[in-house]
């Protein structure tokens, strides 16, 4: 079976393996028809900073926690990259009750047990039970675990009850491509204070993670958000923007005086401080990007004098999988619209690379799926 590999900087290739197997009762093997490309892929497939990084981590100028998320030399090659997906279950362990063969899953970035005390929280991106350094997850390389990565010919899933979340019929696969980490991560960004705030204005700061700003503007439309301004400097995206219901502009609205929610989505300290001084008396500000110096410098007592909260880490996908999942099908929300190339399958080492906001990968699901393999329905 193939499976993509990043190489080093600008240089991605298909690569030989053996196929997956089952090795637990609740496992399943999946085969990924649709791949997205996640925001925070591009870092090292467009910049070569694996020896910036490192020797950034060394002098303490990035926080050398980058080293356990992504290895001693961040992204140093080769490892078998991407972790948005959806996939067709092929196989399944005995233990396995919720998924069956054929079903159209979408599998989340971060692999979690779903029992453990952390995943009961909701924290499932920082399972106890799967995560022996900072994260387990596909498609990071080996300090993530050896889960491997998602643009690929069959997949190992583990837990398989829990991680695997059934699309809806009728959703078109292509909508919900980066339901796994990247629109789940829009999702918590402005869903759940929205709730908290019902009718709030909303303010996204776009151009870093590019495709999660973009989800988060119309997201926040979608749920009734007073107003949702989007920023960035790219023409493209700031169209995007508009057709998914924000009003967009290269910079904020210089009469607005707060926003209620803020999505802080250009990855840059300058972007964090932005945002957080852009925010309404007890308003709420995510930050969706990689802020890697050591020193990222917070205005804290302005955050102080406007009660404002400061929301960082990873996205929990598979929390929030079931809920968006349904919303995307009782709404037709167009998530595809974010989507700026689709390309085949089988060009991915070229396609994975293109510089252009959101890479979606595509081939046809199987008509007969099934994995040829001894005893699938037993645990090996």
């Amino acid at each position: 079976m193939r499976e993509l590999l990043y190489i080093r900087s600008g240089r991605l290739a298909w690569h030989e393996r053996d196929d997956p197997t089952l090795q637990m009762p609740g496992d399943a093997i999946v085969r990924p028809f649709i791949a997205a490309r996640c925001d925070g892929d591009t870092v090292p497939i467009h910049r070569p900073v694996s020896r910036a990084m490192q020797l950034g981590m060394a002098v303490r100028v990035i926080d050398p926690v980058v080293g356990s998320i992504c290895g001693a030399v961040p992204f140093k090659g080769p490892f078998a990259i991407g972790h948005e997906g959806v996939a067709q279950v092929v196989a399944v362990g005995a233990g396995v009750r919720s998924v069956g063969v054929g079903d159209i899953v979408a599998v989340p970035w971060a692999v979690s047990c779903g029992t453990c005390g952390p995943c009961g929280r909701g924290l499932t991106s920082k399972c106890a039970t799967t995560t022996t350094r900072t994260l387990a997850a596909f498609g990071f390389g080996p300090a993530s675990g050896s889960w491997g990565g998602m643009v690929t010919d069959a997949l190992r899933v583990p837990f398989a009850d829990h991680m695997l979340v059934p699309v809806p019929a009728g959703v078109p696969a292509l909508r919900v491509a980066a339901a796994g980490d990247n629109l789940a991560d829009a999702w918590r960004s402005v869903v759940t204070p929205l709730r908290e705030r019902p009718g709030a204005s909303v303010l996204v700061i776009g151009g870093g993670a590019r495709s999660i700003g973009l989800y988060a503007a119309g997201l926040a439309a979608a749920h009734g958000a007073e107003v949702v301004h989007y920023v960035d400097d790219d023409a493209g995206r700031r169209a995007i923007a508009e057709e998914l219901g924000a009003l967009a502009a290269r910079e904020p609205d210089a009469g607005r005086t707060g926003y209620d929610i803020v999505v802080e989505a250009s990855s840059r300290a300058a972007g964090l401080r932005r945002a957080i001084r852009a925010l309404a008396p007890g308003g709420v500000c995510t930050a969706v990007g990689y802020y890697l110096g050591s020193g990222t410098r917070v205005p804290l007592m302005r955050m102080y004098a406007t009660d404002a909260t400061l929301r960082v880490g990873v996205s929990h996908a598979r929390a929030v999988l079931p809920e968006l999942l349904a919303f995307v099908a009782r709404s037709g929300f167009p998530a595809e619209r974010v989507t700026t190339l689709t390309a085949d399958w089988d060009d991915a080492p070229s396609a994975y690379a293109a510089r252009t906001t959101k890479v979606v990968l595509a081939r046809d699901p199987l008509s007969q799926p099934a994995l040829p393999q001894a005893d699938i329905t037993r645990p090996g």
